[in-house]
């Protein structure tokens, strides 16, 4: 039963005793909302609320650090929200396989403008099940202007680092090791990886991670102890995010969402520009440990909006929210990034630097690893994070790494089928023109 009927029924049991009203303020009579479950709270809820807003449909949103959890409930309640909006193309590949998922005609999911690895292709691309909303940039390292980092792997004592969230903590580490996969052994063999057909013992993997290691180990298990107990967003909510509040680091390996975190919260409302008026960032490959690699891609990252529903409201909601004009709106006004080809940036400056990155083809651009594992498979890699940085600040070091991550390749392995096949349908990678 749905959520309107349930309403009903519950009007006509009391409709006699206290009378129902089924329409909210500015609500048309009987016009139910639109729910929207993501990940956005705080600044970035506001902003997402005033786009939301422009549409003229009701909606309600919840945002939630734990939205793996609440959703999973809402599904197994039987009253999952119309739209759902999540990095986790893993996840939602869990859920397309289960037919939870209403598949997005053309008036949604526009495949011209949007070009890989945003676009959907290889087997089963007749059917799409997401659009991306919104992208970030990452293999990027922030530095505060007018302190430009040497061309050449950086001191361990540079690094600001934080594994604290308020969902799944670990996920800043993991991008560290997807990134070295990346430069160091490329785009194929980075999107192996990801489909479960590299085995996380494998050499490139090992690499990877004993690279990640060597930093840990030269920062004397300072730095490992550090990142086990700081948030990524910084120390507290007037930190300046950690570039500013980590007191002795001067480089940080983040997104290109980090400026929303160097600004003051009475400053947030602005533009992306504004908001990185103290920093500048440059491609990571340079400064990884084991570096130099030269640039081979760049990974990116999204937030994907599925339909739980087939509402006629729920999918033009969606619609709108997908189109060219809300899409530029929404950069215009909050300064984030589309996936979008058609969206432009406006402004120059650094936003151009990311938009560029974001949009080449003469760089590969991959889906950031974790997003696009099964999600079993993606807390365990978080896990082994946290495990490793807690043997490292123990002392123990590189000899409990392939433990940690046999341990990992036990859950693909447990994935079967599924861990490598469910994402035949979607380049992780794009290749350079």
């Amino acid at each position: 039963m749905t959520r309107f009927r349930t309403v009903l029924l519950v009007c006509a049991l009391l409709f006699t005793a206290s009378g129902c009203e089924l329409a909210a303020p500015g609500q048309a009579e009987g016009e139910e909302e639109v729910t929207i479950l993501g990940t956005w709270t705080g600044p970035q809820e506001t902003e997402f609320k005033k786009l939301l807003d422009k549409l003229d449909i009701p909606y309600e949103y919840e945002g939630t650090a734990a939205q793996r959890e609440v959703l999973l409930s809402q599904v197994q309640a039987g009253e999952p929200p119309d739209i759902v909006i999540m990095p986790g193309l893993g996840e939602l590949a869990e859920y397309a396989h289960q037919d939870r998922l209403e598949k997005l005609d053309d008036k949604v999911y526009k495949k011209s403008e949007y070009g890989p690895p945003w676009q959907p292709s290889g087997k089963g691309t007749e059917s799409v099940y997401w659009v991306p909303l919104r992208a970030d940039l990452k293999s990027i390292v922030w530095h505060r202007k007018g302190a430009e980092p040497p061309k050449s792997p950086a001191p361990p004592t540079s690094w600001c680092m934080g594994m604290g969230d308020d969902g799944p903590s670990g996920w800043p580490g993991s991008d560290w090791i997807e990134d070295l996969v990346l430069q160091d052994s490329g785009p194929k063999v980075y999107e192996q990886w990801v489909r479960g057909e590299l085995k996380w013992t494998d050499k490139p993997v090992m690499d990877a991670w004993n690279a990640w290691g060597d930093l840990l180990t030269q920062g004397n298990k300072g730095l490992a102890a550090r990142a086990l107990i700081a948030d990524h967003r910084g120390a507290d909510d007037d930190s300046n995010g950690l570039l500013f509040s980590q007191k002795g680091c001067s480089l940080e390996h983040q997104g290109s969402f980090a400026p929303f975190f160097y600004t003051e919260d009475s400053a947030r409302d602005v533009d992306f520009n504004e908001r990185a008026k103290d920093v500048d960032f440059t491609d990571s490959a340079d400064l990884l440990p084991r570096g130099p690699y030269g640039v081979k891609a760049h990974e990116v990252t999204g937030d994907f909006a599925a339909l739980f529903s087939s509402r006629p409201q729920a999918k033009k909601l969606l619609r709108e929210l997908a189109s060219k004009n809300h899409q530029q709106t929404w950069a215009d006004d909050a300064g984030v990034f589309s996936a979008n080809n058609k969206v432009r940036s406006r402004r120059g400056g650094l936003e151009s630097e990311v938009v560029k990155r974001l949009t080449s083809e003469d760089t590969a651009r991959c889906l950031d690893a974790s997003d696009v594992m099964p999600p079993a498979v993606r807390g365990a890699f978080y896990e082994a994070i946290l495990l490793t940085l807690t043997r490292y600040s123990e002392g123990k070091g590189p000899g409990s790494v392939e433990g940690i991550l046999e341990n990992v390749q036990k859950v693909q392995g447990a994935q079967g089928a599924q861990a490598k096949n469910e994402f035949a349908r979607t380049d992780v990678c794009s290749t350079p023109q």
